[in-house]
């Protein structure tokens, strides 16, 4: 069975900046992409980035230069380096996994998801 948990979630100051963590089991890590998304409250769950088996990695416009992902496949784990948040980027921030090498900017492409992390910006 294929778990992914998120952590690194927390409050953060506009300006600055947070790294969140998802880390899975239960599947063949290395040849999997896994992306993230977003979902602010009363909003749609939005595509942030991904990154393929590879480590390629591709993003939303708005994000590009400021967020950065990675993974370690020793560790199963994918990381999500935010920087220069604003208050609109306050969310629930979800890794997901596609069983597949590469990624995809839709939700419907994920079959597994985790849990979520919340992320808030605010003074």
């Amino acid at each position: 069975q294929v778990q992914l948990v998120e952590s690194g979630g927390g409050l953060v100051q506009p300006g600055g900046s947070l790294r969140v963590s998802c880390t899975a089991s239960g599947l063949a890590f290395s040849s999997s992409a896994i992306g993230w998304f977003r979902q602010a409250p009363g909003k749609e769950r939005k595509f942030v980035t991904a990154i393929n088996w590879s480590g390629t990695t591709y993003s939303e416009d708005s994000v590009k230069g400021r967020f950065t992902c990675s993974r370690d496949n020793a560790k199963n784990t994918v990381y999500l380096q935010i920087d220069s948040l604003t208050h609109e980027e306050t969310a629930v921030y979800y890794c997901a996994e596609r069983a597949h090498p590469y990624g995809s900017r839709s939700v419907d492409d994920y079959p597994c998801w985790g849990q979520g992390t919340q992320v808030t910006v605010s003074l």
